[in-house]
């Protein structure tokens, strides 16, 4: 065997559970903090409100609903990535939030919300990966059932 088919069969025993945790891991942490930024103790803060008004401009939506709707799912989506639960559905979620981030707010940002949709088609491909709540219960039921 030469050198780049063992280089190929290295690349080829990562196993997709590592990528998925850690593009679960990523790109929560980029949204969660995010949502951080956003809060002012346990409400939204003004300048949050602020930037949905005058920077962000969100069509069809009043930026106060804009903003806390923003908020609610930049904190509880990264959490589903994190325990790996339901996180298909977590990550259309960020996915379809990125695509409104990239059209209507900052379309000059295209090379890193494309690392971000990478990163959220990955999970939305092939799941949470065996570390994760989604996998446990997979396998609880295909216990059940057997």
């Amino acid at each position: 065997m030469n050198l780049i088919d063992r280089a190929v069969g290295l690349f080829n025993s990562i196993p997709q559970s590592a990528i998925s945790l850690m593009a679960r891991a990523v790109i929560g942490l980029v949204f969660f903090r995010s949502g951080l930024t956003k809060l002012d103790g346990f409400g939204l803060s003004d300048s949050a409100i602020f930037l949905f008004q005058e920077e962000y401009r969100v069509p069809l939506l009043d930026p106060w609903l804009a903003a806390h709707l923003a908020t609610f799912a930049e904190l509880t989506m990264p959490i589903l990535l994190f325990a790996g639960l339901a996180a298909r559905f977590a990550a259309a979620a960020l996915l379809g939030m990125t695509l409104v981030i990239e059209v209507f707010v900052y379309p000059e940002a295209y090379v890193l919300h494309g690392l971000w949709a990478v990163a959220l088609l990955t999970i939305m491909t092939h799941g949470a990966g065996t570390a994760s709540i989604d996998h446990l219960i997979r396998k609880w039921f295909s216990d059940t059932t057997e």
